[in-house]
């Protein structure tokens, strides 16, 4: 399998997001994903005032959360010099990623995939150190690769890893909802035990 990708350029954006034939998700998905994480945080009582997005792409999520959840406020980081230009995302990369804030709500969407083992690991270290509360986080595996993608439609230049790595190193500061959602270990907020 090819390595990681070097450029998230046009090109690359045109195919996974902009065609509608090749597009790998779409605005209705996010509106619905948008959604669970507003009602999850909701749930748990957890007041949103803050978000991060790591790799806020084309801004599908972006636009839904903020929809959702209008009082908070939206920082949106992001690797692709165009997606920065063309969208206003702060350029930056989460596995090095630094603010003052400690973020309500941090959101992780299909990134982790694209680095390599020791700076993915970094990045599921410095989620800790961003969120205090909420992380919704998603990530392609090995068997979703296999058993789960489209293949015309997936992205096959990146690094393919167990869920279990992944769960493994979230655990440690993280206690998992399900569904991608993911509850700080004292985060500001009450769930019952067969709900985590």
């Amino acid at each position: 399998m090819p390595g990681p990708r070097v450029s998230f350029d046009r090109e690359y954006y045109q195919r996974y997001y902009h065609d509608l034939r090749t597009a790998v998700v779409g605005r209705a998905e996010m509106r619905i994903r948008a959604r669970l994480i507003a009602a999850a945080a909701d749930h748990a009582g957890l007041p949103v005032r803050t978000i991060l997005e790591a790799g806020s792409g084309t801004g599908l999520l972006a636009g839904a959360l903020r929809r959702m959840l209008p009082r908070a406020q939206y920082t949106g980081i992001e690797v692709s010099e165009y997606l920065c230009r063309r969208y206003g995302w702060r350029h930056a990369r989460i596995e090095q990623f630094r603010s003052r804030t400690r973020y309500d709500l941090l959101v992780c969407y299909d990134v982790l995939q694209y680095l390599e083992d020791a700076a993915a690991e970094r990045a599921l270290g410095n989620f800790g150190r961003l969120c205090r509360g909420l992380l919704y986080f998603s990530a392609l595996t090995r068997a979703d690769f296999r058993d789960n993608c489209d293949p015309e439609r997936t992205d096959a230049q990146v690094r393919l890893r167990s869920a279990a790595w992944y769960r493994r190193r979230l655990r440690r500061q993280f206690r998992e909802l399900g569904l991608g959602l993911w509850l700080r270990h004292d985060a500001p907020a009450t769930l019952w035990e067969l709900e985590g």
